[in-house]
């Protein structure tokens, strides 16, 4: 006997079958997850794998008393005998699916949030730890950009304060790739440890930056909840509201990638890589083992 939760559609529909509260159903034979029998999940976020995190859907608490089929990650169950025992409230499915409190979107870990997957509190966007953020993926707090660790930027991928343009780590800039404060123009960028004519936005659209970026090296992968081993949830709780963690290789050795794509580049394309600014042969050679020479 397991205790689990099942949705269905807003007639009580699953499938094409209908159920009932307080019935039990049975089937003479074997269940086999995604195939036949009748499915649930044990964890509650889960039916949202399967069906729309809609509050017209019904939701209820189940009792598997059959046979039991489970998928591998534990995430989706089946059984041949299934008791609809009580309709869960919208409410109460919020409180269920949220770790935070006064939730009305998904996965939150923060309260007071309306966007989904929020560890902080009182987002409208959604992947948000800090707090206040209209916007997604922040950090910081009461920014309406995306992907902010700094405060109140309106901007994207600010790390400082108060920034109206992108990518900023400095405070009150009005302009992208400012390190510094009180900026309105762009500044340039050093390359090969020397100053360029180029901006940061100039090496972003370059050949010689998208021709870099197919190099197959990469000092951390993603990991997914299916994935992690449970030494890894432990050490990593927040796999409940991010779906995984990002794991660190033990060792980063990009050389053998890099020079594969070097052996693999036309000579067209070399020299598109020869021609950045201030290119130094010794220095590209001590970033990426490569040896231009």
């Amino acid at each position: 006997m397991e205790k689990g939760y099942k949705v269905f559609n807003q007639y009580w529909e699953c499938r094409g079958f209908k159920y009932e509260v307080g019935k039990t159903y049975t089937e003479n034979f074997k269940p086999i997850c995604c195939e036949r029998g009748f499915h649930y999940c044990t964890d509650l976020k889960d039916c949202f794998n399967y069906y729309a995190f809609d509050p017209y859907n019904k939701v209820a608490e189940i009792i598997a008393h059959g046979e039991i089929d489970r998928k591998s990650d534990n995430s989706k169950c089946c059984t041949s005998k299934i008791e609809i025992v009580r309709e869960i409230s919208w409410e109460e499915v919020l409180r269920l699916v949220n770790i935070g409190k006064s939730c009305s979107g998904f996965c939150n870990s923060g309260n007071r949030n309306s966007g989904d997957w929020n560890s902080g509190n009182r987002n409208s966007g959604d992947w948000n730890s800090g707090n206040r953020n209209s916007g997604n993926r922040n950090s910081g707090n009461r920014n309406s950009g995306d992907w902010n660790s700094g405060n109140w930027n309106s901007g994207n991928w600010n790390s400082g304060n108060r920034n109206s343009g992108n990518c900023n780590s400095g405070d009150w800039n009005k302009t992208n790739f400012a390190s510094g404060c009180f900026n309105t123009s762009e500044p340039k960028i050093n390359l090969f440890n020397k100053p360029s004519n180029w901006t940061y936005l100039d090496w972003i659209h370059s050949d010689a930056r998208s021709l870099l970026n197919q190099i197959n090296a990469s000092p951390t992968e993603w990991i997914s909840e299916q994935r992690m081993s449970d030494k890894e949830k432990e050490i990593h709780p927040d796999y409940k509201i991010t779906g995984g963690y990002l794991k660190e290789k033990d060792t980063w050795d990009t050389s053998n990638e890099a020079n594969e794509w070097w052996s693999g580049l036309s000579n067209d394309e070399k020299q598109i890589i020869k021609d950045i600014p201030n290119f130094d042969a010794s220095i590209f050679k001590e970033i990426t083992g490569i040896d231009v020479n």
